[in-house]
């Protein structure tokens, strides 16, 4: 706790501002608060609905090497990089991100994540729906465009996007 480490250029607050490392406890904390949000109730029981109930154990805070904010994986769950971590709202959106992909996963019966195409499908399709592309998320990334910010409605069809 206490450690501080200097923020990624293009990230929010990456003027002058130095962002503090979340303990992996801090950042499990964050997750429980994250979990209550109504997105991500949505979210869990859309999962649940389609056969792929995720249990607060499939969310986990780790420490990690690489610069990533969080990632899925089918067998470990969603991970959060505790020392990526500045706000709880940084916490929300990469759940509901990674939770998108889980439920890609559970929904598209042929998604091939070795596949490039498959993958930046749900990569976009995770961008719009948990919101990464809004306009507030936008501007604080220092674009400034008006038009384009736009968040997708529903869930969509996971089955039809992998078709390709």
């Amino acid at each position: 706790m206490g450690e501080e480490a200097a923020p990624t250029p293009g990230s929010p607050g990456s003027s002058s501002a130095i962002k503090r490392v979340r303990t992996v406890d801090e950042c499990q904390d964050m997750i429980q608060r994250s979990l209550r949000t109504p997105m991500v109730i949505f979210l869990r029981e859309q999962m649940e609905k389609a056969g792929c109930g995720v249990s607060d154990k499939f969310f986990k805070a780790v420490y990690c090497q690489m610069q990533m904010s969080g990632c899925y994986n089918r067998n470990k769950g969603i991970m959060v990089c505790s020392n990526h971590m500045n706000f709880q709202d940084d916490v929300n959106q990469v759940i509901i991100h990674e939770l998108i992909h889980a439920y890609d996963e559970c929904r598209a019966a042929n998604l091939n994540w070795t596949n490039c195409a498959h993958q930046a499908c749900s990569e976009i399709r995770a961008g719009h729906l948990s919101g990464d592309c809004n306009f507030k998320r936008e501007l604080l990334r220092g674009y400034m465009k008006i038009k384009g910010h736009e968040q997708m409605k529903g869930l969509g069809n996971a089955n039809s996007v992998f078709q390709l």
